[in-house]
């Protein structure tokens, strides 16, 4: 298998070519392009047995589940992009099937949340503000049939694997989850349709982009395991607790089982499994229970917001926060850390508003709070990768961060994880 991804790698590097459109050339142009891939007609313009860039993205062997945690350093989420859908009403029971949004190609939801397209010069900026990777939520429900067979669009996922390429290309990890599409999913469905939707969603991904090299990695949810259900009124329940985490340790299983079913670089890939709720508290506690393996040594946990009750209490940067920080991180280095299971917090607070902070914050600013954060999250071992969206902490239209002081404490502590 390594001698495959060895072939596919010089192959990919002799046949490449520079793919740089537009999205920061002009900064007066508000991030539009004149020109897109491939897929800008929403067509698919090739097969999977044609792509060039099978194969990219490393070779992790050998390497132990820490020490790739600790090349992926810090991350960036290309948030409100491939994870965004028509979502009107979707709260609702009577939200049965996914609305067409435009002329339904990959692009119209891609930018129906107000995203940028997506371009090779975006990544690059991420690359060179020192992140390490790049988590690209997707709602792979969008463009797909109302049939029963949640069988995924063939010209979005190709849209999908244009993103992970420039990724890819930069040399920097790749995260690809399933997002908003499980809340769908699970509200509307028992253990076991859950079990067989999934499954098959994850094959079909698996499947695709199983002769992918090892810096693209698999998550399998979001934050919605252990989520509510309709009931027969169409209420929006809680479900027991027991019963919540029977959900949460079934679909990790039936998640990694259906990506190693597919072989390929897929036997040994880098999986994310999704804590309940990615809650901390929850996460940590004894119910739930990391599935099965085939693969030794090839499993993280995804967690999210590490000091996200006091975000929402408005209580940063005193104390308390420090203490709470500390509170949550040793849980999870109790549970995971000191298992040798590394922890990816997939989202991570980028932004502290003054609303937020704390009347007696020790810290003048959002990001002196943000250092802090990172640093606590990068010393116990873990993968805080921030949550954006466009143009919120870095622009898209001139592939940067905003804000000069975020960009020094990144790089700052970027080179810190770099020189161990």
């Amino acid at each position: 298998m390594k001698a495959k991804k060895l072939l596919s790698l010089l192959i990919a590097a002799a046949l490449s070519v520079s793919t740089l459109l537009g999205g920061c050339a002009d900064n007066n142009q508000g991030g539009s392009v004149s020109s897109t891939p491939a897929e800008s007609d929403g067509s698919a313009e090739h097969t999977k047995d044609d792509q060039i860039s099978e194969g990219l993205g490393g070779d992790n062997s050998g390497k132990s589940a820490v020490e790739i945690a600790k090349e992926m350093g810090i991350g960036l989420n290309l948030g409100n992009t491939m994870e965004a859908y028509e979502a009107t009403n979707c709260e609702k029971s009577t939200y049965t099937w996914i609305p067409k949004v435009g002329s339904n190609t990959p692009q119209d939801y891609e930018t129906c949340w107000g995203a940028t397209v997506t371009t090779q010069e975006i990544i690059d900026g991420m690359k060179n503000e020192g992140f390490s990777t790049v988590r690209v939520p997707v709602f792979w429900g969008n463009m797909m049939e109302d049939d029963g067979t949640y069988t995924i669009n063939e010209d979005y996922i190709d849209r999908v694997r244009e993103i992970v390429d420039y990724c890819l290309k930069d040399d920097l990890y790749v995260v690809i989850n399933c997002h908003h599409f499980d809340e769908f999913i699970i509200r509307r469905n028992d253990l076991e349709d859950c079990k067989r939707i999934f499954n098959t969603l994850w094959t079909q991904i698996a499947e695709y982009f199983k002769d992918y090299g090892d810096k693209l990695i698999f998550e399998g949810f979001n934050e919605y395991l252990g989520g509510q259900r309709f009931d027969e009124s169409g209420v929006l329940k809680d479900r027991p607790d027991d019963e919540a985490y029977e959900l949460t340790n079934a679909l990790n299983q039936t998640f990694v089982d259906a990506v190693r079913a597919t072989g390929g670089n897929n036997d040994d890939r880098m999986l994310i499994v999704s804590g309940y709720w990615t809650n901390i508290d929850k996460t940590t506690g004894d119910k739930f229970v990391m599935p099965t393996d085939t693969a030794e040594d090839r499993l993280m946990v995804s967690v999210h917001y590490i000091d996200n009750a006091c975000y929402w209490s408005n209580s940063i940067g005193n104390q308390s926060w420090l203490d709470y920080i500390k509170d949550q991180c040793d849980k999870l280095k109790k549970k995971f850390t000191d298992n040798n299971i590394p922890v990816f917090v997939g989202e991570t607070t980028s932004i502290y508003p003054n609303s937020n902070m704390a009347g007696d914050s020790k810290y003048d600013s959002s990001s002196a709070c943000l250092e802090v954060l990172l640093t606590w999250a990068t010393d116990y071992g873990f993968i805080p990768v921030l949550w954006d969206t466009d143009n919120n902490a870095y622009s898209r239209t001139e592939c940067k961060m905003k804000n000069l002081a975020d960009s020094k404490v990144i790089k700052k502590i970027a080179l810190k994880i770099a020189n161990g």
